[in-house]
């Protein structure tokens, strides 16, 4: 909160969701993984062949939370709301 009142800009809070990048030697492994982590619940997940045909599969969660906490250096919302994001990021984070 101190650091909060400080602030001149515009501040976000903002919780990044799970990410696990995975280099795989055939592009069958890549795939068999994918499978696993959408099947997980990982729906954001995908696989990457590069240009030197370096496969990676990222495995990536859908819990993300951003929102805006002030504008302008003025805060736009109450404390009592700043704990309840906190609580909900740090679900987020048992989630992931």
């Amino acid at each position: 909160m101190a650091a909060l009142e400080k602030a001149t800009g515009d501040v976000v809070f903002k919780f990044e969701p799970f990410v696990l990048h995975v280099l795989c030697q055939e592009l069958q492994d890549a795939q068999l993984l994918h499978s696993v982590a959408i099947d997980s619940g990982f729906r954001n997940s995908g696989i990457t062949v590069g240009k030197g045909g370096k496969i990676i599969m990222a495995v990536r969660s859908t819990h993300c939370l951003e929102v805006p906490l002030s504008h302008k250096g003025k805060l736009m919302v109450s404390e009592e709301y700043i704990e309840f994001l906190i609580h909900v990021a740090n679900q987020k984070m048992e989630e992931n």
